[in-house]
């Protein structure tokens, strides 16, 4: 009976993870879609721990089940309640890392297992079947491969974000890497087909090796290439987490990690979708790397500013403003001056919306939870393809610490290293407003010529200064 009422409390968890990745699809419900798929795993957490029987033994060490849980779940509040929008990125590759370091442990403790049974020839039950031992062997392995190069990569991206670790290549890397990969796999293929005497070394040899590749997997890619790179670590993790599922015959958690891996998979093609590259372009084109450049060698003119005051009086008097949020807005933590602009000039009878540009910030949909946390309208957030056909009849457009993301050159110059990437068509506005803190490059480490164009003025300054300031301006305009 116990045993029943846990396979329905999985069937219930399942379910609940794949509603609450649908209702993550849509602005208005993706906060009660995280509720509901946490609630779910709360509630295969709970049923695991008191309804868990096989051959009459429960778990057990629940001292030291319910001192993680408390641990975890205190460390994880406090740093989710502490993170700033800006650090958001680090902390979601920071998580993801640990979620493929305990894929790992468990592929650890399992081969732990496996070595001291009598047999390696006996079978193992999983959904009703017999599997033999070596495919037991082949799922530890690839659990551990996986998981540590999650681990490992994901540590290097964090690094990369919060600033601590730079970009690092050598020559004949790429090389290097593909070399090193053939090696785990060709180790791995060895243990599983000859199981040699020594099994235990090899294994840990292999678990070295992957967490050496996970690093120099990471190293060389540029920055503006970091939520692509998260997105694919995370279905890495999730894969990983599936073999977990699969070594426990544990449905929910094989589930869940399908669930993770496929979306990850999805997330990480659509942005090099949004991109318009390859990943193995991004894996090796070292986009976004350091070193800044001029795009393309275009000559670049003189540009203009604009004043406060004469910002506002072009606002308070359009017709229609389109606002651009991007990482300098997030960094000036301005969202909700931005907000107040919103609402004092839509006052004075100016329809204002925003544009979002599908990888703008450092992760997918950082710039939707940013306005959604100062309360900004979802009706009013369009997306990229929305934007581009309304600019043509858009007054004033304010770009807000956006660079990369709205560069002409992506459209005009071949020779750019973000060309072919779909931007959003600023230049097609009467007025262009631009803030930013100087004229240092963006991310991608390129000039925008957009800064030099005829319609286009620079407003100097941090983003919630200069919001506040203009606020002021606006009131007395």
């Amino acid at each position: 009976m116990e045993f029943n009422i846990l396979s329905l409390i999985y069937l219930l968890a399942s379910v609940t993870f794949i509603v609450g990745l649908k209702m993550l699809s849509h602005p208005t419900s993706a906060r009660k879609g995280n509720a509901v798929a946490a609630a779910g795993m709360t509630l295969a957490i709970v049923g695991t721990i008191f309804l868990y029987n096989e051959d009459g033994e429960t778990l057990g060490n629940y001292g030291w089940i319910f001192g993680g849980l408390a641990i975890g779940s205190v460390v994880g509040t406090l740093a989710a309640r502490r993170v700033k929008m800006t650090a958001m990125p680090e902390m979601v590759s920071l998580f993801n890392g640990m979620g493929g370091a305990c894929a790992a442990l468990i592929s650890i403790v399992e081969f732990d297992h496996l070595i001291h049974q009598p047999s390696l020839s006996q079978t193992f039950l999983f959904a009703g079947i017999e599997w033999p031992k070596e495919g037991l062997l082949l799922i530890i392995l690839l659990g551990l491969i996986i998981g540590t190069v999650s681990f490992a990569g994901s540590m290097v991206a964090w690094g990369k974000l919060n600033g601590s670790l730079r970009d690092f290549s050598f020559r004949g890397q790429q090389a290097f890497n593909i070399g090193l990969l053939l090696l785990i796999l060709g180790l791995a293929t060895y243990m599983v087909v000859a199981l040699p005497a020594n099994a235990q070394l090899l294994f840990y040899v292999i678990f070295a090796l992957s967490i050496l590749y996970g690093l120099f997997f990471v190293f060389p890619i540029g920055g503006a290439d970091m939520p692509v790179v998260i997105s694919l670590l995370n279905s890495f993790t999730g894969v990983a987490a599936a073999c977990g599922g699969f070594l426990y015959d544990n449905k929910v958690m094989l589930t869940g990690g399908i669930l993770v891996g496929a979306a990850g998979t999805l997330l990480t093609i659509l942005m090099c979708k949004a991109m318009n590259r390859s990943l193995t372009n991004v894996l090796i084109g070292a986009f976004g790397g350091n070193t800044a450049a001029v795009a393309g060698g275009i000559a670049q003119g003189s540009y203009k500013e604009i004043s406060l005051s004469d910002a506002a009086v072009v606002m308070s008097y359009a017709n229609k403003v389109m606002i651009v949020p991007g990482y300098g807005l997030a960094v000036a933590q301005a969202q909700h001056a931005c907000h107040e602009l919103e609402k004092l000039l839509a006052a004075k009878g100016v329809k204002v919306s925003y544009a979002i540009h599908p990888v703008a910030g450092r992760m997918p949909g950082h710039m939707n939870v940013l306005l959604a946390e100062a309360d900004v309208s979802y009706e009013k957030l369009l997306e990229m393809e929305q934007a581009n056909e309304a600019f043509p009849t858009t007054d004033v457009v304010l770009i807000l610490g956006a660079n990369d993301v709205v560069n002409p050159a992506a459209k005009s110059d071949p020779a750019s290293p973000i060309y072919g990437m779909p931007i959003l068509d600023v230049e097609l506005a009467k007025h262009v407003i631009v803030n930013k803190r100087s004229m240092k490059p963006g991310y991608a480490g390129i000039e925008n010529d957009l800064f030099f164009r005829p319609k286009t003025s620079m407003l100097f300054g941090d983003a919630k200064k200069v919001l506040q300031d203009l606020i002021t301006e606006v009131k007395n305009s």
